[in-house]
């Protein structure tokens, strides 16, 4: 059985058109223990989901900031 690897959309791909809902999904799914350590979270949106570094920094910081991408 070889590991099931999923591509991510073009849209939502960075610099798609609904790439900030990966990102705003990526602070929830920081922030929700049940996902485990912040290392599996980390691999798992950089290597499957394919945020950058510099993204994943940025979804990191604000969950634990507390503020989300659009200040509603």
């Amino acid at each position: 059985m070889g590991i099931m690897t999923r591509t991510v959309k073009p849209e939502f791909q960075e610099g798609g058109a609904r790439r900030q809902e990966i990102l705003d999904k990526a602070v929830k799914y920081i922030l929700d223990p049940k996902f485990g350590t912040q290392n599996a979270k980390h691999a798992f949106l950089v290597e499957q989901v394919g945020l950058s570094q510099t993204e994943y920094l940025e979804c990191l910081n604000q969950a634990t900031s507390g503020q989300s991408w659009n200040s509603n």
